[in-house]
């Protein structure tokens, strides 16, 4: 099975020949060149292939796109809103190397050198980023900002994090 990379979604249309605005979380400005095809998830689970005819950046989290076969302001209304997904070897090329999503798939150590195992989900917020792993069968939320991160190690895959006394427990239940 493909593995896909949530990496954003479609916010508006932009103009009247069916372009759309991608805000995405690449951490770089990117027209998508590296990309074979982009993923809209058109319902819950259904990965759809678009072509992008056109694609100009237009800062690190927005581009502007042009589908294959979506011509008019109308048909672009219908993407609006739909969350837009990579194939892992696209993702992996086009995101910037310092942008939190690229942690997708690392391990994460605590100081006590326990691997909490792969983060699969990066969630930005203002303020810091959360990393979900799976943890004794529990979703939990590991946070990243300056007082948790000890070091990030991208050419063995982890990151090292101090975190607050008693905060796994909550995920193990004791």
């Amino acid at each position: 099975m493909k593995e896909y990379i949530h990496i954003g979604k479609l916010v508006a249309v932009f103009g009247v020949k069916g372009e759309l605005i991608l805000k995405h979380s690449l951490g770089k400005k990117s027209n998508l060149k590296e990309a074979s095809a982009i993923f809209v998830e058109e319902t819950k689970g259904s990965y759809i292939p678009y072509f992008v005819e056109t694609a100009k950046a237009k800062d690190e989290e927005e581009t502007f796109i042009k589908l294959e076969g979506v011509n008019s302001k109308e048909a672009a209304a219908r993407f609006t809103a739909k969350p837009v997904w990579l194939l892992d070897a696209d993702f992996r090329k086009l995101a910037g190397k310092d942008a939190p999503i690229s942690l997708l798939g690392y391990e994460v150590i605590t100081d006590e050198d326990e691997n909490l195992g792969p983060i699969e989900e990066v969630i930005e917020q203002p303020h810091q980023v959360l990393l979900r792993v799976t943890l004794e069968g529990n979703e939990a939320l590991i946070p990243l900002h300056a007082e948790t991160l000890d070091k990030i190690d991208r050419v063995a895959q982890k990151v090292y994090v101090t975190l607050p006394d008693g905060l796994l427990d909550i995920y193990r239940g004791l």
